[in-house]
C-alpha cells in the first residue's frame, strides 16, 4: 500500500470520484480520497491522498486555490457554464459596446477581496441532506444563503471578445462559474464560464501533476516503482513545522498519542505554541503534535502512524 499524496491532472469528462475510482484500480488499493470536487468539464490539479495520507484530505481542501478561467461574455446559462441551457444572450456587437477596456477593468476590480457568493444550483452543496445538483436536475430551485469567500488575486490575462481569460487565486469554497456570471452581471452583458483550468491547490501544482493514463503506464511497466517519484510523503505537507526526534524511552507515549514532555525530544524551547512533526530516531514520521510553551510539552493533533515497518 502507498501512503502520501499525489497530484493528478484531472482531464475533462472525469468527476473527482471517477478519478479516485480509476486510481484505485491503477494502484491496486482501496484507501484513496480526493480533496474536494472539481467540475467534470474542468481540468487541472486534483490532489489525492493515499493510505494514511487520507487523513490530510480535509486539510488540503482548506488551502487556497489558483485557476485560469475563460469567461464568455454575452451568454447566461442555467449552470453558469457553457454546458448548460442558454437563458439569455446578446450579440457580440452589444458585448463590445458594453465591455470596454475601462468597464471590464472596473468590473473585475470590484470582485477582489472578500466577496459574497450564492452557491449555484448545479453544485455539490447539500441543503436538507440533498445535493443541489440533484434538485436542479429535477427542475427544482431552492433558496441558498450567501457565503463569504476571498479573491486574493484576480487579473485579466487576455481579452478577445466575447472571451476574457482571467487568473484567479482564491479561498476554498469559491465558485469560479459564479464569479464569471457575477462579473457579467456587473458589466450588463451576462457571462458564463467557457473553460476552467485549476493550476494550484496549496503546494500542489501543474508542474508535479500526472495524468491517470501516465500513472497507469508506469504501473504496467517493468519499473512500477517509478510511481514513487510522484507520491509525496505525508510529513512533507507539514514541512513548515519544526521537527522533533523523540527518544526511545518516550516512544510508548508517542505511539499512543499521549503527551510527550519536550525533554524527551531534541526540540529546542520554542517561544510560541505551534505544530511540530514527531519522528523516532530512525526518521519514521508518527504524528503532528502541538507545542505548549507554558507546560513545555507536546500534545497530539493528528496521528499518522501505520502498522507497516
Amino acid at each position: 500500500m502507498f501512503h502520501g499524496m499525489m497530484t493528478i491532472y484531472k482531464e475533462a469528462g472525469y468527476t473527482s470520484s471517477d478519478v479516485v475510482a480509476r486510481l484505485r484500480g491503477i494502484l491496486h488499493m482501496r484507501k484513496i480520497g480526493h480533496t474536494g470536487t472539481l467540475d467534470p468539464d474542468a481540468e487541472g490539479v486534483l490532489p489525492v491522498c493515499l493510505g494514511i495520507g487520507t487523513k490530510l484530505c480535509e486539510l488540503i481542501a482548506d488551502r487556497d486555490k489558483e485557476y485560469v478561467a475563460v469567461m464568455r461574455l454575452g451568454t447566461v446559462t442555467d449552470t453558469q457554464d457553457m454546458s448548460g441551457e442558454v437563458l439569455a444572450q446578446i450579440s457580440d456587437e452589444e458585448v463590445r459596446r458594453l465591455a470596454t477596456e475601462e468597464a471590464l477593468s472596473d468590473a473585475v476590480s470590484s470582485f477582489r477581496g472578500v466577496i459574497k457568493q450564492v452557491p449555484p444550483m448545479y453544485s455539490a452543496v447539500k441543503i436538507n441532506g440533498k445535493r443541489l445538483y440533484e434538485l436542479a436536475r429535477q427542475g427544482k430551485t431552492v433558496e441558498r444563503k450567501e457565503r463569504e469567500v476571498t479573491i486574493h488575486e484576480l487579473e485579466i490575462q487576455e481579452v478577445v471578445l466575447p472571451l476574457v481569460t482571467m487568473r484567479v487565486r482564491c479561498s476554498k469554497g469559491t465558485y469560479i462559474r459564479t464569479l464569471c456570471q457575477d462579473i457579467g452581471e456587473k458589466l450588463g452583458t451576462g457571462a458564463a464560464m467557457e473553460h476552467l483550468l485549476r493550476t494550484r491547490v496549496g503546494q500542489f501544482d501543474l508542474d508535479h501533476a500526472i495524468t491517470l493514463d501516465e500513472a497507469e503506464a508506469i504501473m504496467k511497466s517493468d519499473t512500477p516503482e517509478r510511481i514513487m517519484s510522484y507520491i509525496s510523503p505525508v510529513d512533507s505537507f507539514f514541512s513548515d513545522a519544526p521537527a522533533a526526534l523523540v527518544k526511545d524511552e518516550a516512544l510508548r507515549y508517542l505511539r499512543n498519542g499521549n503527551v510527550v514532555k519536550r525533554r524527551y525530544t531534541d526540540l529546542p524551547v520554542l517561544a510560541h505554541e505551534g505544530p511540530v512533526r514527531m519522528y523516532d530516531r530512525n526518521g519514521k514520521f508518527y504524528a503532528l503534535y502541538s507545542y505548549d510553551p507554558r507546560k513545555d510539552e507536546l500534545r497530539g493533533v493528528k496521528m499518522f502512524l501505520t502498522n507497516e515497518t
